[in-house]
């Protein structure tokens, strides 16, 4: 029996390292698709690549996401990472004169 106790032990790690990244992986999976689904036209998100904006139009398999005034671009849904919150309570640096482009854009940024 202790002849075996090297093999059960290398075998029992094997699996560790297969089950529990695959568990993990499934559940970043669950996680995107509840985001996915929760999507709706004026939520403000920000995308794998770190641009931010508003959801303007919801396609299939596509996201129409407004980055500015009248610019709306077109990009896949997976590649929307997080729905953006605006910050409660936050405190406008001193000498703050409002929004960058004044449309109230929860995802505007403070002068």
């Amino acid at each position: 029996m202790e002849q075996f106790f090297p093999l059960i032990l290398l075998v029992l790690a094997f699996g560790l390292l297969i089950v529990l990244p695959a568990r993990q992986r499934k559940k970043l999976q669950a996680k995107a698709e509840a985001l996915q689904s929760s999507l709706t036209v004026g939520t403000p998100v920000m995308l794998t690549s770190g641009i931010h904006g508003t959801v303007a139009s919801l396609g299939e398999g596509t996201v129409g996401l407004e980055v500015a005034p009248g610019v709306v671009i077109t990009v896949a849904r997976p590649a929307v990472m997080e729905i953006r919150q605006p910050a409660s309570g936050a405190v406008p640096p001193e000498g703050a004169t409002g929004t960058i482009d004044g449309d109230g854009n929860p995802t505007d940024r403070t002068r």
